[in-house]
């Protein structure tokens, strides 16, 4: 397919076929937390902030991309509210033609003060990371003390009234065992999806090791200890979680099977750095630098045939599982949650 082609027909599809329509945007790789899946506890390099896309620079590759038929943004970080003024570019990108939904990852921290601003600019959803209610567990993984301020800014977030609120919990065996079902009674109080994500290799610290993976299988026989499931059987359609209902009809919830049963095939996105790398994986050893063609004057065509190439070769699905699989050079936080 031509750039030209693709273009008229508004349409990414990559090499297996799947129809790309979704786009992650980092725009900082800081974070106050220091999660142990993530990142170290001290002395972490952050990119210096020139290097950083401007919000300019990042809506002109959203204005690209939707014209390929992307119509789902998402921010990440890093954490994502550390980015000075992010409300207005949540006001720019919602304008852009084409884009339908923008959500945002979180840690919720700075929520108490940011939520409502960010629903106004037109943030429509929103996933919270958070993998322990249980004070001391909390600070074990995040290496910070502040479950309070978290738990007061998902509090500020449902008073905004987003559309959605998920949260995200990192299952790491012979630690998240205890906190499944907390976080689960939380949800189905409150009006969150808990959604389970097994423990991937991202870390900085490079601790990840298969047995310490908590899978999706385990989480959910768990889980039917307490809670009749009903699997909803076309959730790997729209995103990642295998997703559950609640038999009493009170909440849904989601598993994130990267490890033991990835859904690389049913993949509809790419991510793009804070510094402007194209990634067509989370776990991609290859990166495509639209920074560089922004700033030095390229024309939309030329950014559109670099993004046209990448997603043709986007990866079949990571290698976690193999023999030859490589750890990304890049920890999860200088990625793009």
């Amino acid at each position: 397919m031509s750039s030209q082609e693709a273009q008229n027909e508004a349409v990414l599809i990559d090499g297996m076929g799947r129809r790309i329509v979704n786009l992650r945007i980092s725009v900082t790789d800081r974070c106050n937390f220091r999660c142990t899946y993530c990142m170290p506890a001290d002395n972490v390099e952050f990119m210096d902030r020139v290097e950083l896309l401007s919000f300019e620079e990042i809506v002109r590759v959203a204005n690209v991309v939707a014209k390929l038929g992307i119509n789902r943004l998402r921010l990440t970080g890093g954490e994502p509210t550390m980015r000075k003024g992010l409300p207005v570019l949540v006001k720019m990108l919602s304008e852009v033609e084409g884009i339908q939904d923008i959500a945002m990852t979180t840690n919720a921290f700075f929520l108490k003060e940011h939520a409502q601003a960010l629903k106004d600019a037109g943030l429509k959803r929103l996933n919270v990371s958070l993998d322990a209610l249980d004070p001391d567990k909390f600070r074990d993984v995040n290496r910070r003390d502040c479950l309070d301020q978290v738990l007061e800014g998902l509090k500020a977030a449902a008073d905004a009234g987003f559309k959605s609120i998920k949260i995200n919990a990192v299952a790491v065996r012979n630690f998240s065992e205890t906190e499944i079902l907390k976080l689960i009674e939380m949800g189905r109080s409150d009006g969150f999806e808990i959604r389970f994500i097994e423990f991937m290799p991202l870390d900085s610290d490079q601790i990840w090791e298969r047995d310490k993976v908590l899978f999706g299988h385990e989480i959910i026989d768990l889980i039917k200890e307490k809670y009749e499931l009903i699997p909803i059987t076309d959730s790997l359609e729209i995103g990642p979680a295998s997703e559950y209902n609640f038999a009493d009809g009170k909440g849904k919830i989601g598993v994130i099977t990267a490890v033991s049963n990835p859904f690389c095939d049913h993949c509809n996105r790419i991510r793009m750095t804070a510094d402007g790398k194209l990634r067509t994986c989370l776990f991609s050893t290859q990166e495509y630098d639209l920074k560089t063609l922004i700033r030095s004057k390229a024309t939309d065509q030329d950014i559109v045939d670099v993004i046209l190439d990448a997603v043709a070769k986007k990866e079949p699905g990571h290698k976690i599982n193999l023999d030859d699989f490589e750890r990304p050079v890049r920890a999860m936080h200088a990625i793009g949650g």
